[in-house]
This record gives C-alpha cells, sequence and structure tokens, in this order.
C-alpha cells in the first residue's frame, strides 16, 4: 500500500494506493485498476469501501481510493464542498491513474454522492472506463436541487439559503445546491454505453431503491442488483454486494481477455 495525496488545482486529495499479489509499481507486471470514491459526509477507510477494495485486489486489481474535496484527510472544507468540485477532483484523479505504467485498463466504483459522482465521471470520460459501479447511488442530487429537497429538508429553489444542513451536525453552503442544480445526471448516462453494475438496499433510509431502478433502465447496459433487507452503507449484507461486486468484475476480466 502507498500512502500519499494527489494535487487538484491546490487542494490535497488523501489517497491510498493497494496493488494485488504479484504486481508492483516499478514493473513488477500490469494489472487493471480500480478508482474507489467514498460517499458524502464518508471516507475511504468505511468498512464497505474497505471490503469491496480488498476483494478487487484479492482479484488481480490495484484499487485507488480517494477521499474527496472537504472529507477524510484531504483539503478543502466540507461547508464548501459540492458535487462540481467533487467532479474536477474525479477527473483530476482519473488524469493521474491513466497514466500510471502498470496501468492496463481502468474502472471506477463510488458509493452514494460517490455513486453520482462516478456516473457523471463516465459520462465525461467514457473513453477511460471499461466498467463503472455506483453503490447506492445519489442520483436524485440535482434533480431533487431544481425542485427544492434534499437531506430530509425542503427549500426556495429561487431563494437558496445560505447554508442546507447535511446532519445533526453538518452543514453545506448554499453553493452546493447551485452546483447541483446546474447538473444533468441523464446526459451522463446516455454519454456512457459500457458495462454498468449497480447495487441498492431495498431499505436504504437515504435514498429509495426506485432511484436506482430508474438510473439501471436509462443505462443501455446496466445491472441492477437490490439487496433485500439492507441499508444505505450495508451493514447487513454487505456480503451479498461483495458478491455482486466479484461475480461482475469476473465478468468484465473475461470479457478483456477475449
Amino acid at each position: 500500500m502507498r500512502e500519499f495525496y494527489i494535487q487538484d488545482d491546490g487542494i490535497k486529495l488523501h489517497s491510498k494506493l493497494d496493488m494485488p499479489e504479484g504486481i508492483t509499481e516499478d514493473g513488477g507486471g500490469k494489472c487493471p485498476l480500480v478508482i474507489v470514491i467514498h460517499g458524502l459526509t464518508g471516507h475511504m477507510e468505511e468498512t464497505h469501501i474497505v471490503a469491496v477494495s480488498e476483494l478487487l485486489n484479492s482479484m488481480g486489481f490495484a484499487t485507488l481510493r480517494v477521499e474527496m474535496y472537504g472529507h477524510g484527510r484531504s483539503g478543502g472544507d466540507f461547508h464548501e464542498h459540492n458535487l462540481m468540485k467533487w467532479l474536477n477532483n474525479a477527473m483530476t484523479v482519473t488524469d493521474y491513474a491513466r497514466k500510471l505504467p502498470f496501468v492496463t485498463d481502468l474502472y471506477a466504483c463510488g458509493h452514494s454522492q460517490g455513486g453520482a459522482a462516478v456516473i457523471f465521471l463516465a459520462g465525461m470520460m467514457p473513453e477511460y472506463f471499461r466498467a463503472v459501479m455506483p453503490l447506492s447511488p445519489a442520483t436524485m442530487i440535482p434533480e431533487g436541487s431544481r425542485k427544492g429537497y434534499g437531506f430530509g429538508y425542503s427549500f426556495d429553489t429561487e431563494h437558496i439559503p445560505e447554508e442546507v444542513p447535511v446532519n445533526a451536525v453538518q452543514k453545506v453552503s448554499g453553493n452546493y445546491i447551485r452546483a447541483a442544480q446546474m447538473l444533468d445526471i441523464d446526459w451522463a448516462i446516455r454519454r456512457y454505453n459500457g458495462p454498468v453494475l449497480i447495487v441498492h438496499g431495498d431499505e436504504d433510509e437515504a435514498i429509495p431503491v426506485s432511484f436506482s431502478e430508474k438510473t439501471a433502465e436509462k443505462y443501455t447496459n446496466a445491472e441492477l442488483v437490490v439487496v433485500s433487507g439492507d441499508d444505505h452503507c450495508y451493514n447487513y449484507h454487505l456480503d451479498r454486494v461483495i458478491d455482486a461486486v466479484r461475480d461482475f468484475m469476473a465478468e468484465q476480466t473475461v470479457e478483456a481477455q477475449q
């Protein structure tokens, strides 16, 4: 494991690169790499993020876990973060990853807001990603921002508040809403024709599974795995999430070798 920072226009993004057995950065073979992005208020050491990363390493994939603007040990103030800043982070991370000498193919996986970021990233840079895996993706962020709801609160879309509570302790600037209002997730979905795996718990307390059902229908090549009885962070059936990722990535490995 190598722990380091990726610079994005003056912001330091805390990153960890984990290699599969038998592969090294300095010329010890080549392998595909998966960029892994956490969700809103999250970080790279959350149980579900680590579990996915470790599975991928065991399957022969390198993983690059990155903490986005305002999260974990990365730079930026949480209060001032927004999805546009995350998308810029994600493009910078992609440019970094695709230039690593050992990388054969790129994949991306993200949870919640990170899942939405991965959907946008694949649409913005479709030529670089063989497949993507949005987990419990927060696809409702742009729509909610335009319609006046988010984080369990409602607001006037013509008079955005100075700040919006995310939970009992954390708040984001009103600019979070303004930035999200400008984003078109359907455009990103239309732009990406590669394989997509969406995993969502049917008892998700933060994002109803219906959003992922609609998202899967909009893709040309998407598989939706609904985890019965599980919540937003897979606290009950993480093993089923891991099984879904394993099966999906095993298929990608076979296709990449053909």
